[in-house]
């Protein structure tokens, strides 16, 4: 009982706070939600990706972290791009139901919760930084061209893709890491760091501006099941991975901890930016967070006990 309270407090109930905070200003004044969800997508996101990738030690064993996390949304993809199908979605409905499974607030949940189960163990935060880095990655690619396909063609969604900077926030900060140029020393790289820790709140602020504008209708039956793949299903395919990879330990306490976190933020700033499904993919992101809150505690303990 007391780690359900403090998984509440420490992680679900600050995220609420600040969504709530967007909530209400968006009721007392006029607040452009597109013009948000660029700040988040071109500014926050590519700063955070390039900044987090810079600052962690990369090594081999942390790789199959990043490994595991692409397998395992490759397999979630599968599974609900299936369910979708004998759902006999549109398009736009089923691609948005994918990037509600596919990506988690692996950042701005999923590290805090971490960092507190953990008591901030230096091996434990590397492993969800790399979860982070394959999660920040895939979603400003893969989950830009899903939100973007929706309404356009495939070029027109691998163009768009080209044009976003996490792309090359990424490509850069291995660059970086590459040629081992220590950035500290240039006036900018405070700048980065400032910013890169401006995506949560803000982010938070967007989605409750969006949540405002949404008539949420809790009869979708797709916006449950959606959540459900993501709470359930996530965490199950993750223990039968972690099992088939022979992981162990505090690695694979890790990655099962962190499939289970809900539907992450940015898949709401996508749905809005790019027109696809926008009250669909936030009612997945409020439902999935309300009900985190009782999926969290036991899948911690699972993991506790299992490994």
């Amino acid at each position: 009982m007391n780690l359900f309270v403090t998984i509440f407090l420490d992680n679900i109930a600050p995220l609420f706070l600040i969504a709530l905070i967007g909530w209400m200003l968006a009721k007392k004044f006029s607040i452009d939600i597109y013009t948000l969800t660029k700040i988040n997508i071109y500014v926050f996101v590519p700063a955070l990706v390039f900044v987090k990738i810079v600052e962690t030690d990369i090594t081999r064993d942390l790789l199959k972290g990043f490994l595991f996390t692409l397998v395992l949304m490759f397999i979630m993809s599968l599974i609900v791009g299936g369910v979708s199908r004998l759902r006999k979605n549109t398009p736009s409905v089923s691609r948005a139901m994918k990037n509600g499974v596919l990506f988690y607030n692996s950042g701005n949940m999923g590290l805090p919760l971490i960092m507190l189960v953990f008591n901030d163990l230096p091996q434990a935060v590397s492993v969800q930084i790399m979860v982070m880095l394959a999660q920040n990655l895939t979603t400003n690619t893969l989950g830009l061209y899903n939100a973007n396909r929706g309404n356009t063609d495939v070029k027109g969604s691998l163009l768009q893709v080209m044009k976003t900077p996490s792309v090359y926030a990424v490509a850069l900060g291995f660059l970086f890491k590459l040629i081992k140029v220590d950035l500290s020393q240039f006036f900018l790289w405070p700048a980065g760091t400032f910013l890169s820790g401006g995506l949560v709140p803000v982010a938070l602020l967007t989605l409750g501006v969006q949540l405002s504008r949404v008539k949420m209708d809790f009869r979708n039956r797709d916006v449950y099941l959606t959540t459900f793949i993501r709470l359930i299903g996530g965490p199950l395919m993750a223990f039968l991975l972690i099992s088939l990879f022979k992981l162990e330990g505090i690695m694979a306490q890790v990655l099962l901890i962190s499939s289970a976190v809900p539907t992450a933020v940015n898949t709401a700033l996508l749905a809005v930016e790019y027109h696809n499904e926008p009250e669909f993919a936030s009612q997945v992101v409020l439902i999935a967070t309300l009900l985190s809150v009782f999926t969290l505690p036991i899948v911690i303990y699972l993991a506790q006990w299992l490994f």
